[in-house]
């Protein structure tokens, strides 16, 4: 069984910075990325990357602050988040084996990691 271990989750002022990590502790395929859910609103897709393909999705809200990126062979993505919001908090899951492409991000992935949080403050 994979399992997905997520670091570099916290709490940063608004217009500040984090980098968000996932490993997976296998061999993994298609997308990997990030989700997140904020209290009393339904989880989202924020960011895929297609692993070997260069392949990411980034959603809207997040486009132009966010990045994604992977250590090629590693099974490992980053989540690199520049000028956070408020509105960017909540609890980020990591993802793996699933489908993104261009302007689509699948829910349906086959792993998940545990969760991090992220907090930004005003």
């Amino acid at each position: 069984q994979v399992q997905l271990v997520e670091s570099g989750g916290g709490s940063v002022q608004a217009g500040g910075s984090l980098r968000l990590s996932c490993r997976a502790s296998g061999s993994v395929s298609g997308c990997m990325g990030w989700f997140r859910q904020a209290p009393g609103k339904e989880r989202e897709a924020v960011a895929g990357i297609y692993l070997g393909r260069n392949s990411t999705y980034i959603t809207t809200p997040v486009r132009g602050r966010f990045t994604i990126s992977e250590d090629k062979g590693k099974n490992t993505v980053h989540l690199q988040m520049n000028s956070l919001k408020p509105e960017d908090t909540a609890i980020y899951y990591c993802a793996a084996d699933g489908y993104c492409a261009g302007n689509y991000m699948s829910h349906s992935f086959t792993y998940w990691g545990q969760g991090t949080q992220v907090t930004v403050s005003s």
